[in-house]
């Protein structure tokens, strides 16, 4: 009978775990006496060492690793030294979870967590398929490729990083995930007294910022994709890999079917931010008529001049579910014109849920392109769709935070008629 950790001053018992397959966020599954733990900073096969942390729980525990007894063939020196395994657990840098696993085996753990959600969430057959995650262009090793940071100060100012599952602030040498002018630019060691912390930002433009948690919005930014550039807040939300809009817009432009597309529909960009899907679909079909929908008044500024090239691009602030549901009280002819249409959503990672792909499918668009960066809530909302009359015909997997359990994903999903 293992201690109960609830007590403090029990000693937090140590078990030798066999690492089985990947869990969605992250960790891994182990069992013990049959019962699932879930163990982080291992790799599937691995014979490990691990404190349990959470055991006041009926259907899994939760556990830190603590040494790899019997390592995989694919675990390398982590990517951030921080972060190694050789560190006690409650002084590892988190934001790099999978920086101890050789990248193309990161990349098959992802393929193996994407295809497995839609499979079960979605109800989707694929057969002996599975959804490939697909490298960007940059470092062989996933380095170098973020171009926003937050760094976090302790009580007395310290900057540094947030250890992993915790807000302790753990001191750190270099941001090896960040780009090499973030990376230089941090204030990684400073005392900052009154400090909460600093925001780190690259942009695609040249600008390099390093501004307080706590300060007023500086001036806008400007981001370049291909020859288009758009403008955004200072600390607004745009896709943190160097190469994630370029690879984004592309490939919600290659999801689109062309076959279903009507420039002249009712088409909808949701959870619009500041126009890049939207700008993507305008750039592969020329003019056409779309309407971004956004909750944050502030982005849905930027999208209105971001999209002012195409006569026919609106963006208004709403929230998603209210907005849809406002059109389904449309006339009869406005209903059709959105039935003819493309709707883009890119939710935040808890996905569209039940009420959104509901009422879509009660709208009955011609088609959905679906970018997720939640594989179970991709998966949720495929199967809800699916009830709706919809059908999945593609999805691509991106690499998009290399380093980390984290995968985005596109897919596409068309009305049976």
């Amino acid at each position: 009978m293992l201690a109960d950790v609830s007590d403090v001053d029990a000693p937090q018992p140590e078990l030798d775990l066999e690492v089985g397959r990947v869990a969605h966020g992250g960790a891994f599954v182990a069992r013990h006496e049959g019962r699932v733990v879930f163990v982080p900073d291992a790799i599937p096969g691995e014979r490990v060492r691990a404190r349990i942390v959470d055991d006041g729980r009926e259907s899994f525990w939760r556990a830190e690793t603590l040494e790899v007894l019997t390592p995989s063939v694919d675990r390398q020196p982590h990517i951030w030294p921080e972060a190694d395994i050789s560190r006690a657990p409650e002084n590892r840098v988190g934001g790099a979870d999978f920086g101890h696993i050789e990248p193309q085996r990161q990349r098959a753990l992802k393929s193996e967590v994407l295809t497995d959600s839609i499979r079960r969430f979605g109800r989707v057959d694929l057969g002996t398929e599975s959804v490939a995650v697909e490298k960007l262009p940059g470092a062989a090793d996933g380095t170098g490729w973020r171009t926003r940071v937050r760094l976090h100060a302790d009580e007395a100012g310290r900057i540094g990083a947030y250890a992993a599952r915790s807000h302790t602030v753990v001191p750190t040498a270099a941001l090896p995930l960040a780009v090499p002018a973030l990376s230089e630019a941090a204030p990684l060691g400073e005392v900052r007294p009154g400090s909460e912390g600093v925001d780190l930002i690259a942009t695609s433009t040249g600008d390099l910022r390093v501004v307080e948690v706590a300060a007023e919005p500086g001036e806008p930014v400007v981001e370049r994709v291909g020859r288009r550039e758009f403008r955004l807040a200072e600390r607004g939300f745009w896709q943190v890999h160097t190469e994630a809009a370029t690879t984004l817009s592309a490939a919600v432009a290659d999801a689109v079917d062309p076959d279903r597309f009507d420039a002249d529909a009712a088409n909808l960009d949701l959870y619009g931010g500041v126009g890049l899907l939207a700008a993507a679909l305008g750039d592969r079909f020329g003019g056409l008529r779309i309407t971004s929908v956004e909750a944050d008044k502030g982005a849905t500024a930027f999208a209105k001049e971001n999209l002012s090239e195409w006569r026919g691009a609106d963006a208004v602030t709403a929230r998603v579910d209210r907005y849809l549901a406002g059109l389904e009280r449309s006339s009869r002819s406005a209903l059709a014109r959105i039935a003819r249409g493309t709707v883009v959503l890119d939710p935040p990672r808890s996905g569209a849920g039940k009420q959104v792909m509901r009422t879509l499918g009660r709208l009955r668009p011609a088609q959905l392109v679906y970018v997720a960066c939640d594989p179970v809530a991709l998966g949720r909302d495929i199967g809800l769709a699916g009830e709706a009359g919809y059908r999945l015909t593609g999805v691509r997997g991106f690499d998009l935070f290399p380093n980390t359990h984290h995968v985005e994903a596109v897919a596409t999903l068309v009305r049976e008629d």
